[in-house]
């Protein structure tokens, strides 16, 4: 016998987000749902005026009173920024008002010495916590946009698995997606596409986990005839190359933080990271370089449909 679903689409965090339950459930279960999402983006979400961050963001040099979920919330993004030796940092939005993503016109390349002087801004240590009380520096702003979508989904799967329902899927804008499986529907089949022109590349076969996944082919700027990524290395202060980063893990944070800082690897060094995180995270991806070339860790091809 089929199984039945039914969906609902409604745009939270500048994204399109998809949740299909069981056929059995009432309409309104999806109130229910996307109120979570709801709560996360009003309290958690950088771009809410008032949220949380927000308010810490606009009192950047003192210190801010918050709630309990934003202290663990942001002591994860930091462990994992530890993790990525800085690769990832959630203080990077300076660089990225410099390379001129939130200006319709009058967009240039920066120099060196602008990029230079907006460097020392980007620096995820500055986060200080004291109690319920966080601290950015001076001129210091934390952009959520890499794992706020994220972190919701999270939520929203624990949520779902206390109201007992176990088997859904979450698709939150392609590039976070949460399949939630039982014995009888043991995973969900997902389509992963080219970066470039959006063909299909292959078909995953997920349970219980999350797919992630960073592209600049619909996010970027263009100067002077080129277009450059909203991804920027925090280190050089430049746009990566790169097409494209998948990542299966067990939880979305997880998969979203690390998809967006490897980004900036070689094929090579990628690889490299991957081996040297998957000893603290049950992970598994791949990455299309500048140069066209795949490469997939070890285990990345038990999800792929068809393979072995």
């Amino acid at each position: 016998m089929s199984l039945l679903y039914k969906a609902q689409t409604r745009f939270l965090f500048h994204a399109h987000i998809k949740i299909k339950i069981s056929v059995f459930y009432e309409d309104r279960l999806f109130d229910v749902l996307f109120g979570i999402l709801e709560e996360i983006d009003r309290k958690y979400n950088s771009y809410q005026p008032g949220s949380y961050i927000d308010r810490i963001n606009k009192h950047a040099g003192h210190f801010v009173e918050v709630d309990g979920e934003t202290i663990r919330l942001l002591r994860r993004v930091i462990s994992l920024s530890d993790r990525l030796d800085g690769d990832f940092d959630p203080t990077i939005m300076p660089l990225i008002r410099l390379w001129g993503f939130y200006r319709e016109n009058q967009r240039t390349v920066p120099s060196r010495e602008e990029i230079g002087r907006v460097k020392p801004l980007i620096n995820y240590k500055n986060i200080i916590i004291e109690g319920n009380r966080v601290r950015i520096g001076e001129g210091q702003e934390i952009i959520t946009g890499s794992f706020i979508k994220a972190y919701a989904v999270d939520c929203l799967t624990d949520r779902m698995e206390k109201l007992g329902i176990n088997d859904a899927i979450i698709n939150a804008g392609g590039s976070t997606i949460r399949a939630i499986n039982n014995e009888g529907h043991p995973f969900w089949e997902i389509i992963v596409r080219e970066p470039v022109d959006d063909s299909i590349l292959f078909r995953l076969n997920i349970g219980n986990q999350c797919y992630s996944t960073s592209s600049q082919a619909k996010t970027f700027v263009e100067i002077g005839g080129r277009r450059y990524g909203h991804i920027l290395d925090p280190k050089s202060g430049y746009s990566s190359a790169n097409k494209e980063v998948g990542i299966v893990s067990e939880n979305c944070l997880m998969g979203d933080i690390l998809s967006t800082g490897l980004y900036n690897q070689t094929a090579g060094g990628f690889l490299e990271k991957m081996e040297f995180l998957s000893s603290f995270y049950p992970i598994e991806g791949f990455m299309i370089d500048e140069n066209d070339n795949k490469v997939f860790t070890k285990g990345f091809n038990q999800y792929i449909k068809g393979e072995k």
